[in-house]
């Protein structure tokens, strides 16, 4: 019995196997737009890479607390404006009623009207 073998053939298979596996690589390489898709493409550069990406996603949140803190800060700036306003209005009361023409009623009138500010800045400040 004889075995015959074609060296040619195996050779060429040989050859047509790796160049499928260079054209399946760069095809990965070009729909996903990466340089390193894998590890094995360069282990040293995906290192760096997942460290700057790590980087980026840490920026992001900082900025993202940065904004958050920004807000509060508004928020903050407007309730104390708006305390500034009932104590301005309270002051102009307060001398409002010192006039010696004012009435009782007036002077009660007066007193409602601080009342209701004092219990917005408590609200206020609540909040």
């Amino acid at each position: 019995m004889r075995i015959n073998t074609n060296i040619q053939a195996i050779n060429t298979y040989r050859q047509l196997s790796v160049s499928q596996g260079k054209v399946s690589k760069n095809l990965e390489k070009l729909s996903s737009g990466l340089r390193i898709n894998r590890a094995g493409d360069d282990a040293a550069g995906l290192a760096i890479s997942e460290k700057m990406r790590s980087q980026i996603r840490g920026l992001h949140m900082a900025e993202r607390n940065t904004l958050d803190g920004v807000s509060l800060i508004q928020t903050a700036e407007g309730a104390l404006q708006e305390v500034h306003n009932c104590l301005q209005r309270m002051r102009e009361l307060a001398i409002q009623a010192a006039n010696g023409t004012m009435a009782d009623n007036d002077r009660m009138a007066i007193q409602n009207e601080i009342d209701q500010l004092t219990y917005d800045i408590d609200r206020i400040a609540k909040t």
